[in-house]
């Protein structure tokens, strides 16, 4: 626990060094665009991540496992794994690409209600394969457990990226905002490609070339999860907000969107270090009862953690929207406690749910994702049609509630 302490103390640096970033890009954008720009920013840093997800999905949790289960035995058992992440990018890539292209402008129609908006779909599909590289330079790291590495590397991309970004929301306004989420991720790809170019594991010999095809379908299997994520998550996000969009109009779908991203952002704190402690460790683990018992110790640390910062954003809520956004988003107040509980019960989920990744359960967590993120789109329609705009928080904290118990009742199950 002492581990889990210490690497949350190093990631939550990062974090901070993301949220204090993050922020500021909120309110430039929240200045300079205001609730609508906000409401667009949202659709198109989903849409970004549901494709992100899957270019990444080969280079993600799969490759940390892997790595971290084979690190002791040398890069050359490493390998077979990472040559087969490889292979599985560049068939998404060789897929992926074209048909992003030939549909950019019905994308931008669904997302924007405006066909001329395709550039954005066009640019944040051309850079995939740079996002790709990024992910999978943080996972080979990850995996070692260079948890110093792993931080200063993403402080720096982060910082270079969110400069980048900030100079063209400065510029250009709500076009360079919506370019700057296209390929924010790209940037900090060539951040990581450039800082690891010299690093014992970046030899061409370890990436390219033959493996087996069990090797592929395990880390196919992985893939699954991943592009699960990518078009359930940010999809359902995108469904909501379309569901605000035309019941309560684009200004009060960037109220609950500025809501939203307070959540992400202070959410990161937690979810970075389950991502770079919690997922190596389960991995590392033999037997249900050793993998349950971890997962209660880290819940007894981590549960109040994130109830004692939900507590704070609540209090200090007026103090953020004053210090984050505009006068026009001072209507968002209301919304707080909901969705913070909300957040409280989402982490609680996570925790219990990581061994299916873990453990590469991929049919329990392929079907909980699909099931949870449909209920929420549906609770939202129904909730914000008695409740207006209250009724997507409601809908996340009821949702979230629901999957907490399932995933609970469920754990050992898929820990095995």
């Amino acid at each position: 626990m002492k581990r889990l302490l210490k690497v949350t103390a190093m990631t939550g640096l990062l974090t901070l060094i993301k949220m204090a970033v993050g922020f500021v890009i909120v309110k430039v954008v929240a200045v300079y665009t205001g609730p609508t720009g906000m409401a667009m920013l949202g659709q198109v840093q989903s849409m970004v991540s549901s494709l992100n997800g899957l270019i990444n999905s080969p280079a993600g949790n799969g490759i940390v496992r892997f790595t971290a289960e084979n690190k002791e035995y040398g890069f050359d058992a490493c390998s077979p794994w990472w040559r087969a992440s490889v292979q599985w990018v560049l068939i998404i890539a060789t897929i992926g690409i074209p048909v992003g292209l030939l549909l950019s402008d019905r994308i931008a129609t669904w997302l924007f209600q405006d066909s001329k908006l395709a550039w954005v779909v066009m640019v944040t599909v051309c850079v995939l394969p740079l996002s790709a590289i990024g992910t999978l330079c943080n996972s080979v790291i990850n995996g070692q457990q260079l948890y110093r590495r792993y931080v200063s590397l993403g402080m720096l991309s982060v910082l270079i990226s969110s400069g980048v970004m900030l100079t063209m929301i400065t510029l250009y306004n709500i076009q360079g905002a919506l370019l700057a989420a296209a390929i924010q991720s790209a940037l900090i790809g060539v951040v990581m490609l450039i800082a690891n170019l010299r690093q014992p594991w970046l030899k061409v010999c370890y990436w390219w070339g033959d493996t087996d095809s069990q090797t592929r379908k395990v880390i196919g299997g992985y893939m699954l999860m991943a592009v699960t994520s990518a078009l359930t998550i940010p999809v359902s996000l995108i469904l909501v907000r379309s569901v605000l969009i035309d019941q309560v109009g684009w200004d009060a779908t960037g109220q609950w969107q500025a809501v939203w991203k307070i959540s992400e952002v202070y959410l990161s704190v937690i979810t970075m270090a389950l991502g770079t402690y919690y997922l190596p460790r389960l991995s590392s683990l033999i037997g249900v009862d050793a993998i349950v018992g971890e997962i209660h110790k880290t819940a007894r640390i981590i549960i109040p953690i994130v109830t004692t910062m939900a507590l704070g954003v609540y209090l200090l809520r007026d103090v953020a929207i004053s210090l984050l956004f505009t006068e026009e988003f001072r209507s968002a107040r209301d919304l707080f406690a909901i969705q913070l509980t909300g957040d409280v019960v989402k982490i609680a989920s996570w925790l219990y749910a990581y061994p299916m990744i873990s453990r590469g359960a991929t049919k329990w967590f392929m079907g909980t994702e699909i099931v949870f993120s449909t209920l929420f789109v549906f609770f939202s329609y129904v909730f914000v049609s008695y409740s207006g705009l209250k009724g997507v928080p409601l809908a996340y904290l009821v949702n979230y509630s629901i999957c907490f118990i399932f995933i609970f009742l469920n754990v050992k199950k898929f820990a095995r």
